[in-house]
Parts: structure tokens; C-alpha cells; sequence
């Protein structure tokens, strides 16, 4: 007679559970929400806005996006589980329940609305709500699965943070945020479609029709190059509507001549049938690097011409 020896299993570990509903988060798609949201703070202040305020903002746009990925990481673990990018993920490793995740996500937009409301205003609260709220029924629930518009319409939720950034300081809404907002809407499409090139037999597997899945790589670079051409353009007007200067519109003018060559480049190769996943994930790497010094540059724009004056 045989035996068996018995089966371990590994107990998880507070720091590995700590780990997983910080990965529920998607902490780095929240760093970039941040980055859009300080700089805008600064130019509806003219000004460098209260430590507390900013503080008090950025903590509540963190809880309300981490609740918002976490809900998307539980509607979507079905897909997540399919795709080599998302096969890691804590839902799909049974690193955590959907329903411990679930209560998380909800929990985070709660505190984040009630942080929101005391701590800075009931308008920067209801904005970053609405942005949860259209996140998951408009984008992750209705969209994804259904179009191949789905991250140009959905992309509307990850440009909220400006609005809330905006309402914070000055509790109202007026044209700057509003082209700050469609600054961010015309950006995710060439940026998310280039990681899309580079996933898209993930996106196939998972029968996800984002763009290059269902269209040709011509196609989706020239809809990349046009959303490029139509960024560069609001980028700028953004300056006399914000009161910005040299710095700014300068800065704005050179980051977007450079997204265009990238872009255009990868369309190029698109036309001789020589665009690869490598070439679109320097569109993508770009597109991070553009957003990123656009906001910072108008941040010190205000701040340089403040000390200057």
C-alpha cells in the first residue's frame, strides 16, 4: 500500500496580501491621474494652491481611481486570465476573492467621496465619483467587450482628474479645465491603440475588439496619426485659454512635433507593412513622457512668470 504525501499550501503573507490589494489599485495607471492632477491645480490657482488642499486632492483622486481599477479588475479577471499582460493579476492568481476585492473597490470610492466632500468640496467629490461611475458602467461593462471605440469614449473617465484637479481650488468649472479635459480625452486613443498593437493577440484571445484587432495596422496608425494631429492642436489653444506664456506654448509645440514624428513614423512603416509591436510601444513610451512634461511645463510656466512679475 501506498501513501500520499500531503499537499502544502502556502499561507499568504501580510505583505502579500498588502501587495495584492495595492496591485488591485493599478498604482501605475494612478501615478499618471496624479501627475495630470497637481499641475492643473497650479494653473487654475496661478499659483501654488495650500499644502492641505493638494494633499487633500490627491489622496481622495488616488481612493476614487484605485476603487475604480479594482472594480474593473473584478468585472474583467474573466479576460484578465486569458491575457499574457494580465495573467499575473491578484483575481487571477487567487491572490484575493472577487468578493473581499469587490468590498475594497466600493469601500475605497466611499471614503473617497466623503474625503472629498469634507476635506476640499462637494463638486470635486460628485466629478471623481461620476468618473467611477462612467469608468464601469459605460466603459468596462458596456464598451470594452462590445466596440472598437470603446477606449475613445471610455477614455472620458481618465480625464476627470483634471475637472476634479480644477473644481478643487476655484469650486467651480469653467473653458481651461474643459479644454484640459478633451486634452486628456484626444490623448488616450493613440496612446492606448499603441499598446494595443503591441497586445493584440492578447486582445484577440480575449475577443476584445480593440481597434487593431478588428482593423488593419493601417488604419489603426492613421487613426492614431489623426488623434495626434487633433492633440497637438487643443494642446495649443490650451495657452491663450489659460493664460499661459512662452514657456508653455513652446514646450507644447515641440513635445507635440515630437508625438507627431513618432506617430507618423509608425504609420510609414504601417504603409510598407513593417510596423511591429516594438515600434508601437515607442509610440506608447512617448505618449507617456509627452503627457507627463506637458502638465509639468504648464505648472512652471505659471510658477516662473508668478516669480518673475
Amino acid at each position: 500500500m501506498t501513501t500520499q504525501a500531503p499537499s502544502l499550501q502556502v499561507q499568504p503573507t501580510a505583505w502579500s496580501t498588502v501587495s495584492a490589494y495595492v496591485a488591485l489599485t493599478k498604482p501605475r495607471i494612478i501615478e499618471l491621474l496624479l501627475v495630470t492632477t497637481l499641475p492643473t491645480m497650479v494653473v487654475a490657482k496661478h499659483g501654488l494652491p495650500s499644502v492641505r488642499l493638494m494633499l487633500a486632492t490627491l489622496v481622495g483622486g488616488t481612493l476614487a481611481a484605485g476603487g475604480a481599477n479594482a472594480i474593473n479588475m473584478v468585472v474583467d479577471r474573466d479576460i484578465d486570465r486569458v491575457m499574457r499582460r494580465t495573467k499575473n493579476r491578484p483575481l487571477v492568481t487567487g491572490a484575493m476573492a472577487p468578493r473581499s476585492a469587490l468590498i475594497f473597490a466600493l469601500s475605497l470610492e466611499v471614503v473617497a467621496f466623503f474625503e472629498l466632500w469634507l476635506a476640499v468640496n462637494l463638486l470635486s467629490a460628485a466629478l471623481a465619483v461620476s468618473a467611477t461611475l462612467f469608468y464601469v458602467f459605460v466603459y468596462t461593462l458596456w464598451l470594452k467587450r462590445r466596440s472598437s471605440q470603446n477606449i475613445v469614449i471610455g477614455g472620458a473617465a481618465g480625464a476627470v482628474p483634471v475637472l476634479v484637479g480644477w473644481a478643487a481650488v476655484t469650486d467651480r468649472l469653467a473653458w481651461a479645465p474643459v479644454v484640459l479635459f478633451a486634452i486628456i480625452f484626444i490623448w488616450t486613443p493613440p496612446h492606448f491603440w499603441s499598446l494595443a498593437v503591441r497586445y493584440k493577440e492578447d486582445y484577440a484571445a480575449a475577443d476584445v475588439p480593440m481597434l487593431p484587432v478588428v482593423a488593419s495596422m493601417k488604419r489603426t496608425t492613421k487613426e492614431i496619426v489623426l488623434y495626434t494631429v487633433a492633440l497637438v492642436a487643443v494642446s495649443l489653444v490650451f495657452g491663450p485659454v489659460a493664460h499661459l506664456g512662452a514657456i508653455y506654448m513652446t514646450a507644447a509645440a515641440v513635445l507635440g512635433a515630437g508625438f507627431l514624428f513618432m506617430t507618423t513614423r509608425l504609420w510609414r512603416l504601417a504603409q510598407l507593412d513593417r510596423a511591429t509591436g516594438r515600434e508601437a510601444m515607442r509610440v506608447f513610451s512617448y505618449s507617456i513622457t509627452y503627457l507627463t512634461v506637458l502638465f509639468v511645463v504648464m505648472a512652471g510656466d505659471v510658477l516662473i512668470t508668478n516669480r518673475i512679475h
